[in-house]
């Protein structure tokens, strides 16, 4: 009975892992694309980066809010529209979006794991680790000298996408200063992350944190987030600003458009 709920999950979070929240026809907002080669991950990336309006006749200097899931078919036009409504509605201070186009999206957005049926989703699993280093090590000095950008660095992503920000956050907690992830595949590895979630936090930077997450009425993904937000709360980690939004009444392909505004705006807003 197990081994069949599982396979069931599997296949209903490979199907809707492909960040199709973006689908309903989002206007593609003005923004430049670039190529890099990555030696991390032995290809080409698309990037694309949005910048506020006022961004060209100014000189101030910005922080960067980074996205997997980043390709003008994906997400990327639907958050850069986000950030400029609420930014246009001072409901945030301006920053600069930089989008990672997919072309493995199953390989760099999952950690490694143990777990036979997680291997089958796709020829490759388990590349974040080179994914993430292709991003500290080669995105982030290009961003910063082809931008007037801030020390202050974000991430945020959506299922496959929301575990990578989750891992991120709990391996290498100082890459970025702000982290938002909607429902986050957290059965990945037998929810390895969570389970191994206070020993993260328990060597911890001292440096201060915030992450945001949600989890939809999605069976599979919300009993993770909420064991996630009770680890949390027993915790209390000093140093980390954490906030919860449990969402039953949105569905895995709902949740991202349902409640980015108000994840955006907790985040960035740090008074």
């Amino acid at each position: 009975m197990k081994s069949i709920y599982y396979n069931l999950l599997v296949i209903l979070v490979v199907l809707t892992s492909f960040s199709k929240a973006s689908k309903p026809n989002d206007p593609i907002p003005e923004h430049e694309t670039f190529k890099i080669h990555s030696k991390q991950v032995g290809e080409e990336r698309t990037i694309n980066i949005w910048t506020p309006v006022n961004y060209k006749t100014n000189a101030d200097s910005l922080p960067v809010m980074y996205m997997a899931d980043g390709g003008i078919e994906e997400d990327f036009p639907h958050v850069a529209n986000t950030l400029a409504k609420l930014i246009q509605e001072n409901k945030i201070k301006p920053l600069i979006l930089v989008g990672i186009e997919n072309t493995q999206r199953r390989r760099d957005l999952t950690g490694f794991t143990e777990v036979t049926k997680d291997k089958e989703i796709a020829p490759v699993v388990g590349g974040s680790e080179k994914f993430r280093a292709f991003i500290k090590e080669e995105l982030f000095p290009e961003i910063n000298k082809r931008y007037r950008t801030t020390s202050e660095k974000s991430i945020i992503g959506e299922s496959l996408s929301g575990l990578f920000v989750v891992e991120t956050f709990f391996l290498t907690p100082d890459m970025f200063d702000n982290y938002i992830s909607f429902d986050p595949s957290l059965w990945w590895n037998d929810h390895y992350l969570v389970k191994n979630s206070e020993k993260y936090l328990a060597h911890f930077p001292k440096t201060k944190k915030r992450i945001w997450f949600a989890g939809s009425n999605t069976e599979g993904i919300s009993e993770y987030t909420d064991d996630l937000a009770e680890i949390f709360k027993k915790e209390n980690p000093v140093t980390i600003q954490w906030n919860y939004s449990p969402e039953p009444k949105e569905q895995h392909n709902t949740i991202f458009r349902a409640t980015k505004e108000k994840a955006i705006s907790w985040t960035l807003n740090k008074n």
